[in-house]
């Protein structure tokens, strides 16, 4: 029995996509806040259980008879700590065989303000005793395609990431990695896997790949961090949107989102989706 996590979640839900190409659905437990919200699931035969990281008392039944867990980082920065503490108490009060955990890329170094709460979360897997494989994922391409239609009505990308280099890889690439490891034969305790796409670029790449696409002018305009964040909190972002996104360009700046170590692709047996592909899917191309 694998359980996930956060499964209504964009994350979870193409884990399970890939997981449903390699065991049966019944072997697939969909760990929810709200059941109703992966009926889609139970039709296809996965076990819905709902859980809640917040209620520690929801996460034993949730784990029941689970062989395998994967534990899909909280969103809720500043309670992510505790939250990730409660689940992993009940995967071991459960005799949960392997935890998985999506963590973020160089996390015991990483300068991104978020990284924190990812190196506490996986000092506490290593003082557990569950036997764990962390997944240190790089940044999505989704979170800077989110804004294509912004930068094309701007005819400008802005931020605050300089020249730094970053290795984003698609949502389904990390998802695939996540279901790869989870049906591996291979023991995969102990475990922590660097994962990133295969090419890296700049977001004056990012800016020059939307307007060769569109056809538009979009150039990147790049700003320091305090001027980067007072522009998205002009631009109605709550507070700590704009300094989670303000801070993570200002890391970026700094090599934080760069890795060229292609352990994605080796482990999902495939090259990682090219960026070009993902502004061509934001474009609607």
């Amino acid at each position: 029995m694998i359980v996930i996590t956060g499964a209504s979640g964009q994350l979870g839900r193409l884990v399970i996509a890939r997981l449903l190409e390699k065991v049966p659905a019944s072997q697939i437990i969909a760990a929810v806040r709200d059941p109703k919200k992966v009926a889609d699931l139970a039709a296809k035969g996965v076990q819905v259980r709902q859980a809640d990281y917040s209620q520690p008392a929801t996460l034993d039944g949730a784990f029941k008879d689970a062989e395998k867990v994967l534990l899909i980082s909280s969103s809720e920065v500043g309670q992510r700590l505790a939250q990730h503490q409660a689940v992993i108490d009940a995967a071991k009060r459960q005799g949960v065989r392997l935890l998985g955990y999506t963590s973020v890329l160089h996390a015991s170094d990483s300068a991104l303000g978020l990284a924190e709460e990812h190196r506490e979360t996986e000092a506490a897997l290593g003082r557990s005793g569950v036997p764990a494989v962390v997944l240190r994922n790089g940044w999505y391409h989704e979170n800077y395609t989110a804004g294509v239609a912004h930068a094309l009505a701007n005819g400008a990308h802005f931020g605050s990431a300089g020249e730094g280099r970053i290795s984003s890889a698609s949502r389904a690439d990390y998802a695939a990695a996540a279901a790869a490891v989870l049906t591996s034969n291979e023991d995969q305790g102990g475990k922590v896997y660097e994962l990133a796409g295969d090419q890296s670029y700049t977001l004056s790449d990012f800016a020059t790949e939307i307007a060769c696409q569109s056809g538009k002018p979009v150039v990147y305009i790049d700003l320091p961090e305090a001027d980067y964040k007072a522009a998205l909190l002009q631009a109605g972002l709550p507070e700590f949107v704009a300094q989670l996104l303000a801070d993570s360009d200002a890391a970026a700046a700094k090599g934080a989102l760069f890795d060229e170590s292609r352990r994605l692709s080796q482990l999902i047996g495939r090259p990682t989706t090219p960026l070009a592909y993902a502004i061509a899917e934001a474009l609607g191309q």
